[in-house]
């Protein structure tokens, strides 16, 4: 099975393609806060570069990195100073989805690479 077609890639693939979009959302919306474009467009990259990164050459701390940097994304606007804007919106927006996306990947790997303990776990449930 090819590396793509694998369901553990998927989530990478999703946060590559968010990535991208983030990337071009000032454009898009015409953010105007240089603080919140700057840190959209830097952020957006890192996301891209190690989801890439992930597609390629999958290593766990790729995803912790895309947690840390969904995280940052929904906290930088007020660290930043640009809370309530357009820019906000998508940051944090952005960021939940990032988050999300990267700890099921995390989880997706994990289930692969312990599949005796999983069923060990739905075994114990089930005759509980």
């Amino acid at each position: 099975m090819s590396r793509l077609q694998e369901r553990e890639t998927v989530p990478d693939v999703y946060n590559l393609f968010l990535a991208a979009v983030l990337f071009i959302s000032p454009w898009l919306f015409k953010l105007t806060i240089s603080q919140g474009r700057i840190d959209i467009w830097v952020t957006s990259a890192i996301i891209g570069i190690l989801s890439l990164a992930a597609i390629i050459a999958y290593r766990d701390w790729e995803e912790w990195i895309n947690v840390l940097m969904g995280v940052w994304l929904i906290v930088s606007p007020w660290l930043l100073g640009f809370a309530h804007t357009r820019a906000m919106h998508l940051s944090i927006g952005f960021g939940v989805v990032i988050v999300l996306l990267a700890l099921l990947d995390l989880f997706l790997h994990y289930e692969k690479s312990h599949p005796d303990e999983m069923e060990s776990r739905e075994g114990r449930a089930q005759q509980q």
